[in-house]
């Protein structure tokens, strides 16, 4: 059977000009109202839900101190702990330069916003030094996974136990871990034996802190430096 190829026309005439004409200024209307309304909404939840108030310090700044602070006015605090009311922005510095000291804003989130006079650049000194102190008290402890097999030679026992013994000297937990592969899981009683004995051999300079567990097909025990 013969195909027909049907091409459709359109003719097109002055009114049908007109209409899409009219078809295309109207899609372009309701395309900018649904534009509006979204810039719209966009304002509302800017002022609604990101404190509208100009008297709050941007959020994100780096410093809070003299010229970089912005709230237009603010409460203020001596370095004795005076307060000194709430007060314009020019007026707070211009205290602060009267003592002597720096404008640091130390609550700009409240309304109003709280500053206090201060050394600036000794409390700076003040919480670096605190900081350092902080970093030499604080400890950070690694577990070290030690890998053993039911059928370990002695050579390798010994040598794995004593990195896993410089490694508890050094103040760090050892993990022992036991895998069994393939029809070794059947013999589960060897593996067992295995790491029981890697652990006493470190009973001198540790403490189970784990006792031997399996999980899936790893037997494994958590062994920490000995307390003095």
């Amino acid at each position: 059977m013969k195909k027909v190829k049907i091409n459709m026309w359109k003719e097109e005439t002055p009114v049908s000009r007109l209409i899409d004409e009219v078809g295309r200024q109207k899609v372009t209307v309701t395309v900018n109202m649904i534009m509006l309304g979204a810039f719209v909404s966009l304002l509302f939840f800017q002022n609604f839900y990101g404190g509208g108030s100009i008297n709050k310090q941007k959020k994100g700044a780096e410093e809070f101190v003299n010229d970089s602070i912005r709230c237009k006015e603010m409460l203020v605090i001596t370095d004795a702990g005076e307060k000194l009311g709430v007060l314009s922005r020019t007026k707070a510095l211009q205290e602060a330069e009267n003592r002597g000291l720096d404008l640091v804003l130390v609550s700009p989130e409240t309304n109003p916003p709280v500053a206090k006079m201060m050394d600036y650049s000794r409390f700076r000194f003040e919480q670096q030094k605190k900081l350092k102190e902080m970093k030499k008290k604080q400890k950070v402890i690694v577990v070290q996974e030690i890998q053993l097999s039911p059928t370990i030679e002695k050579h390798d026992f010994e040598t794995k136990a004593r990195k896993a013994k410089t490694i508890l000297e050094k103040g760090n937990k050892v993990k022992v871990s036991l895998r069994f592969y393939g029809r070794m899981i059947a013999h589960q009683d060897l593996g067992k034996e295995v790491v029981d004995r890697f652990v006493e051999s470190l009973a001198d300079v540790s403490t189970i802190e784990s006792p031997i567990k399996m999980d899936g097909r790893t037997l494994f025990a958590i062994i920490a430096p000995k307390k003095d």
